[in-house]
């Protein structure tokens, strides 16, 4: 399945670095930005997370929610959020449902390697629920600064 800009963000639960649940439900009424990784502390997914810890402030300052997905387990994204201070919230997915559910797990090729894994997307989610902007193919380095330049367009 792969959502699309317009549509509602499909609802889901999922655990939190603390084994605290979240359902996408519970932040409606604030923008919120929804982004998919392969890898806790690994080199392209630590340049993306620092890029939203970087910026944290400016995402704050537009009341914008940002929430990191993926398939490792809770106690590796705690380790992962104290080693780089990351002032946001990371789920796990580790049976890939949610990131099935919106199009950000399909085939990867790596070395000459082909496999099923996390596609680096984002989703950005409007108060309403529904998604206002679709990012694939995510630039680490400049994702969170991408996002912020689309949040100012659209104001």
């Amino acid at each position: 399945m792969k959502v699309t800009t317009g549509e509602p963000a499909p609802d889901f639960s999922l655990q939190d670095e603390n084994q605290i649940w979240h359902r996408l439900s519970e932040y409606r009424g604030k923008p919120l930005i929804l982004y998919f990784y392969p890898k806790d502390d690994t080199p392209g997914c630590t340049r993306e997370a620092c890029g939203f810890r970087d910026d944290y402030s400016l995402f704050e300052q537009r009341g914008v929610v940002i929430l990191g997905v993926s398939p490792d387990p809770p106690r590796s994204h705690r380790k992962f959020k104290e080693k780089y201070n990351l002032p946001f919230t990371l789920l796990s997915d580790p049976d890939h449902q949610v990131s099935e559910l919106y199009g950000a797990w399909g085939k990867k090729k790596f070395l000459g390697r082909e496999f099923d894994g996390i596609l680096r997307t984002t989703f950005l989610i409007g108060p309403d629920g529904k998604l206002l902007k679709v990012f694939e193919n995510v630039r680490p380095a400049e994702h969170s600064k991408e996002i912020l330049e689309f949040l100012d367009s659209e104001v």
